[in-house]
């Protein structure tokens, strides 16, 4: 998927929320725990209550594997639901991958080849050589973590280079836009730090952001966008807790559509304002 067919859809729903898929074994609706594929069939349902809200779906890999090979295959199973069924949505696999360059193309192979994923988060630690392989495949996206919103963040992502006065993550930032650019790279930036969106803009103006830590975070969207709006958007908001978990009994799905609506609601001002 392009920038322009992502921001086509952006316009066409007046949305820019992505549906986050941390879907829990422990905390779905205990009914489904009788079903063939618990994981898959909650997947399923909230798909189908807030594809027309979203504009992507974040699957976060790690409630997947941690339930083994069954858990990869409802994972398999959800992205091949999403590109069979509501195939305009941008699907992210949340996996914060990156190591030294032939492990890193493994990981590239596994999510845009043998699993149809459009983008993978990626952690730049490692450096070029760990973040490039996953750059080589055209149409696809590197997410690349920027900021984050943990109590953590503050440990390095802050710490200042007294050579160009710059904070870790805004050399990050700096360093990695010309690994690739608007088109294949967006990055992670926290909603609880939306102020410093406005520093983020400064060095990458047009890269779309994806923000987790709206809703259950307590993020502020009006914030995310005061600070984080470009001409194209520019934004994937995040929520995953406040829509999966809206409800734990029969009506989790349509609770989950209240919650997703909610946001829609005040993205579509938003949107119309570009």
């Amino acid at each position: 998927m392009t920038r322009e067919e992502l921001f086509e859809q952006i316009k066409k729903k007046k949305s820019f929320l992505c549906v986050g898929l941390d879907s829990d074994i422990v905390r779905i609706p205990r009914h489904l725990l009788e079903t063939s594929d618990p994981l898959f069939n909650f997947n399923k349902e909230i798909l189908d209550a807030t594809h027309d809200l979203c504009v992507s779906v974040k699957i976060n890999i790690a409630f997947y594997e941690s339930l083994g090979v069954k858990g990869w295959e409802s994972m398999e199973k959800t992205v091949n639901y999403i590109r069979n069924t509501y195939p305009e949505l941008f699907i992210i696999a949340d996996a914060k991958r990156g190591d030294i360059g032939n492990t890193s193309q493994m990981y590239a192979r596994a999510f845009f080849e043998n699993l149809d994923y459009d983008s993978v988060t990626v952690a730049p630690y490692m450096g070029s050589d760990s973040v490039k392989p996953f750059l080589t495949y055209l149409g696809k996206w590197v997410i690349l973590l920027a900021l984050t919103s943990n109590k953590g963040a503050d440990d390095f992502q802050y710490i200042v280079n007294p050579a160009t006065g710059r904070r870790l993550f805004e050399e990050v930032i700096e360093t990695s836009k010309s690994w690739g650019d608007a088109d294949s790279m967006m990055y992670v930036v926290g909603a609880t730090r939306a102020e410093m969106l406005t520093d983020i803009r400064k060095i990458v103006p047009d890269h779309f952001l994806l923000v987790p830590g709206v809703g259950a975070q307590g993020g502020s969207l009006q914030d995310v966008a005061k600070y984080g709006l470009n001409s194209k958007c520019g934004l994937l908001v995040n929520a995953s807790r406040s829509i999966l978990y809206a409800s734990d009994s029969e009506d989790f799905a349509t609770k989950a559509r209240e919650n997703a609506l909610e946001l829609q609601l005040e993205m579509a001002p938003i949107v119309e304002s570009i």
